[in-house]
């Protein structure tokens, strides 16, 4: 599947939830669990998952502002922020003295997302509509980037950890949460739009994916692996949510 052709089905997919609510987006089989159990599952609090129910659209696969080192004061980049559930959880974190950019590619997203910081009242967030493959933010710029279940849906990582790299200040950090393969999937499996747009179809080896990072030039290390997610949410595909810490 050709480049353009992933963004674009990603793209009609993800707008398609920003519009109609909690989509379970990054998964393949959430049944009938809301956006709130979701977030429960995978690492949020109890009160972080009810504190901001339009933000929350259960398309996470683990919590990266819990592992973050997100401090006060900080410039805090999120790669496809979608309807600003971390954003606002990390603005949180950052205080009036700091700032939050949310970047996605998904126009309805970044609409909703500004929506979102209006109504709940979060002056410190910023939401750029953008790939994250050529991240709209100046480089050495941000202390800290987040990303949640989102890298493994672009068809050029390396690209991705390249910019993450060139905006990060020296000696800030990447925390993400993303999905990654334990076992190869089938030719059919990686052109199947709905394993695509459930965050499998794009996903890579987890070696492979962890040496795209380190070609960067980050240093990486494993915070955290969530097998259980495979039976949770993915039908038992061979894959987990890895967590993982990348400092410049």
């Amino acid at each position: 599947m050709k480049k353009h052709e992933i963004k674009r089905i990603v793209k009609e997919k993800y707008g398609k939830i920003a519009k109609n609510g909690n989509g379970c987006g990054c998964s393949c089989n959430c049944g009938s669990a809301s956006s709130e159990q979701v977030a429960l599952s995978i690492g949020y609090s109890e009160h972080e998952a009810k504190a901001l129910p339009d933000a929350n659209l259960g398309l996470g696969c683990g919590n990266p502002t819990a592992i973050g080192e997100i401090k006060e004061g900080m410039t805090v980049l999120d790669l496809g922020s979608g309807a600003g559930f971390d954003c606002f959880l990390a603005a949180k974190k950052v205080s009036k003295t700091g700032k939050v950019i949310g970047v996605d590619m998904t126009e309805a997203m970044v609409k909703k997302a500004g929506a979102n910081a209006r109504k709940y009242g979060f002056s410190n967030v910023e939401f750029r509509l953008g790939e994250i493959e050529e991240l709209p933010v100046d480089g050495a710029s941000v202390d800290v980037i987040i990303s949640n279940c989102v890298i493994n849906l672009s068809p050029d990582k390396q690209k991705v950890f390249d910019e993450a790299y060139r905006v990060l200040k020296k000696g800030g950090k990447m925390f993400i949460s993303d999905i990654v393969l334990l076992g190869e999937l089938s030719e059919a499996q990686k052109k199947d739009e709905e394993l695509l747009v459930g965050c499998v179809g794009g996903a890579m080896l987890k070696e492979e994916y962890l040496g795209l990072i380190k070609g960067a030039g980050f240093k990486v290390s494993t915070h955290s692996e969530d097998r259980g997610i495979s039976e949770r949410q993915y039908s038992g595909l061979p894959l987990e949510s890895l967590k993982i810490v990348a400092s410049k």
